[in-house]
């Protein structure tokens, strides 16, 4: 599914739309443009930008990436890798707050640097970068602590938007990947409740439910404590106590942990 192959340009036949898309916008964009109004208490300023460790096998993917993650002033990209042996050297040497990574790196063991990331910085927010859609992939990338998963053929993606939404407490993750899971919610809602005898899962409060509900589309804490009409502490505190509950680790793995137990 991945139609990068190193050293080829990144407008070639087979390449996924998000790349030509991003090209194509590079060559008519002129100086940097100034981002849409941003709230001070948000991360991800001008004169603080969220720093990016970007990390992908070819140099086009990691081009196309950086050049639109640099035209916004809220984010830099402090460094990048192609390879398992320079991420892991860079890992150990860089300060950063995102790291977007493609786990096929190395043959497929990229998984292990989500957890080697974790080690080095338990703060930073992990984004997954691939071609793997399939679930069981999406469940290991969430399992071993990433925030994101964004798929490589999709048109429906923003880099910025992605690492601005985990910085400040959302999930970033590709439509395609949250139809998957909700397609298979409904195919199993049926079979769950008979089990259950037709009686709702009680794991989860129901202020519980419309948190986890608000984060799975997206939204950031600040948000969810003005819908609710409650304070961004309180929504930490129920994330916290929603993650506890789930035995999870971080709000993207509780979204589709909650989805297929039937939850949410």
């Amino acid at each position: 599914m991945d139609a990068f192959q190193s050293g080829t340009s990144p407008l070639t036949r087979g390449s996924p739309p998000w790349l030509s898309r991003l090209e194509k916008a590079s060559a008519s964009a002129g100086n940097r443009p100034s981002p849409s109004p941003w709230p001070s208490f948000l991360a991800g300023q001008a004169e603080k930008p969220v720093r990016v460790l970007l990390v992908d096998e070819d140099a086009g993917t990691r081009r196309a990436i950086a050049h639109e993650l640099v035209m916004d002033p809220r984010v830099c990209v402090v460094g990048e890798a192609g390879s398992m042996l320079e991420c892991k050297r860079l890992l150990a040497q860089l300060e950063f707050d995102v790291l977007i990574l493609d786990v096929r790196l190395g043959g497929g063991k990229g998984f292990d640097l989500i957890e080697s990331a974790k080690r080095h910085c338990s703060a930073a927010e992990i984004i997954v970068h691939s071609a793997l859609e399939d679930e069981a992939h999406v469940r290991r990338a969430f399992a071993a602590g990433a925030s994101g998963y964004l798929l490589k053929n999709s048109w429906f993606q923003n880099f910025t938007q992605a690492v601005l939404q985990v910085v400040n407490g959302g999930a970033a993750v590709s439509p395609n990947v949250v139809r998957h899971f909700l397609m298979r919610l409904r195919r199993s809602m049926p079979d769950e409740m008979s089990q259950a005898g037709s009686t709702p899962p009680k794991a989860l409060s129901m202020r519980e439910r419309e948190v986890l509900l608000l984060v799975a589309k997206g939204r950031l804490t600040r948000d969810i404590a003005t819908e609710l009409s409650i304070s961004a502490q309180t929504v930490c505190a129920h994330v916290k106590s929603i993650c506890h509950k789930l035995q999870v680790r971080t709000r993207a793995h509780a979204v589709t942990a909650a989805v297929s137990r039937g939850l949410i």
